[in-house]
């Protein structure tokens, strides 16, 4: 039960206590504390009637009795009961929520770039480094770091972690968003919903994303991650057969797409194509939309899609932009050309265990002809691949 509850609340109860303290370490230790006295209490006593409730109450004691330790060895003044009085008052602010507040504060400009993302995803959004890493395409242990230092260059250099006004949000957007894309794209590659934690940061996602849309409707980038992962959403339902197979886009059911969101995601673009900036989720979600109206009308588009590839890759200079850009050239000029236009792993060495890198591969090495190296290729797409269906997939393939 208690790792449900984790699953569920570990982030809210994180954004709540350090929007009150400011320091997202202490707030991280406080909840975790918690969640650990849970595990201890829970079995024997059984679970209280509000689970979330009784967390934060053993969480907000801990955070107290921890700054009740730093006032005797210090000085006993009135700032003890500051604390207290934070913890349990509510927070003003016009963001309707605790934990889309605290993704803003933790988004803080002293803050290096590359990791204000994967900072919320873990103190918010309660991801674990392993998972951060995947969305990231670098090694746990390297993001552990960056992680670690981060938080201690927020304790070293006092920045203040607090919940910004409004005209100070735009600056932070880009860091939001990319923590919602990679929590939503996490949950994704569980597409059945079967598993909780995965189904929960989905829901998360396009929740969040609907709320910074909300918040800032003439931010073009947020109408547009809210566009792509609409569109996303969308194919939800053929993305797996009736027995739970795997299907790829170029074979789905196009009749089980949901056409009320692909709708709402293309008015969303036209919304932020009307703001007059381009970035990245727009043309990410522009490329979503051009892959629906190819499969919906039969008309080829890949010089369309190509296009836009090359925008983005402009944009990011992704080696994942630069992979699906060379399976359109391989569309339009020949697998022997989509394998020239692939990503080198001399230059982009995070591709080695990135999945999608070798069945594209395999793919490719298979209509050339090269059957002994599409099946090695295969072999560690396999090996790489988390989801039983579509390892399953790849094996037939291979076969």
């Amino acid at each position: 039960m208690a790792e449900a509850v984790a699953h569920r609340s570990y982030g809210k109860l994180v954004a709540f206590l350090a929007a009150r303290t400011h320091d997202p370490a202490e707030a991280e230790d406080a909840v975790s504390e918690a969640f650990a006295t849970a595990l201890a209490d829970w079995p024997r006593q059984g679970c209280p009637a509000n689970p979330e409730a009784w967390l934060l109450t053993v969480a907000r004691r801990k955070l107290i009795d921890g700054f009740r330790g730093a006032m005797r060895r210090q000085t006993a003044s009135d700032e003890l009961q500051v604390v207290e009085d934070a913890l349990a008052a509510p927070e003003p602010g016009e963001i309707p929520d605790e934990r889309l507040a605290m993704m803003f504060a933790c988004a803080h400009p002293s803050i290096d770039a590359a990791v204000r993302a994967p900072l919320l995803l873990q103190v918010v959004l309660g991801l674990d480094a392993r998972r951060i890493a995947s969305a990231f395409l670098v090694s746990p242990a390297a993001i552990g770091k960056r992680l670690v230092r981060a938080k201690e260059k927020i304790r070293r250099a006092g920045i203040p972690i607090r919940v910004p006004e409004r005209e100070e949000l735009p600056a932070r957007l880009d860091a939001v968003l990319n923590a919602i894309y990679g929590a939503y794209a996490e949950g994704w590659t569980d597409p059945c919903g079967s598993d909780a934690a995965r189904r929960d940061l989905t829901e998360e996602g396009l929740f969040l994303a609907r709320l910074v849309a909300a918040l800032l409707p003439v931010e073009p980038e947020a109408l547009g991650l809210l566009a792509l992962l609409l569109h996303t959403e969308a194919r939800r339902k053929a993305r797996r057969s009736e027995a739970g197979e795997f299907v790829p886009l170029a074979q789905q059911d196009t009749s089980l797409w949901d056409r009320a969101q692909m709708d709402e995601a293309e008015d969303l673009l036209q919304r932020a194509s009307a703001l007059g900036s381009i970035g990245r989720f727009q043309l990410e979600a522009a490329i979503q939309s051009a892959h629906v109206h190819r499969c919906r009308s039969g008309r080829a588009n890949w010089a369309h899609v190509l296009k836009l590839y090359d925008a983005l890759f402009a944009l990011t200079e992704s080696p994942v932009v630069l992979l699906n850009r060379a399976l359109a050239v391989a569309e339009m000029d020949g697998a022997r050309a989509g394998l020239a236009a692939m990503p080198t792993l001399e230059a982009h060495a995070g591709m080695v265990e990135y999945q999608p890198y070798w069945a594209a591969r395999a793919e490719l090495l298979a209509r050339v002809g090269a059957h002994g190296e599409s099946r090695e290729a295969l072999e560690i797409a396999i090996g790489l691949e988390r989801d039983p269906p579509v390892r399953r997939f790849l094996e037939r393939r291979r076969g």
